[in-house]
């Protein structure tokens, strides 16, 4: 639902980059290279990017009252 902050696999934080790389995808620039600008070089780190959905703006439709 939400980024984690440090990887799964290797601990590295990474929230602080998701921001920067939703907007440079979102302009149509190529997942790829957004990875290797914002310095994600593992894999871990890079398939918690690529697998991520970003489920916010529906489950808040859901908010217990």
């Amino acid at each position: 639902m939400i980024i984690p902050m440090r990887c799964f696999g290797c601990a590295k934080p990474v929230s602080h980059l998701w921001e920067t790389y939703k907007e440079k995808v979102k302009n149509g620039e190529d997942r790829k290279k957004v990875l290797d600008e914002i310095g994600l070089k593992r894999y871990c780190c890079r398939a918690l990017f690529l697998g991520h959905v970003d489920l916010v703006e529906t489950v808040a439709r859901f908010r217990k009252s």
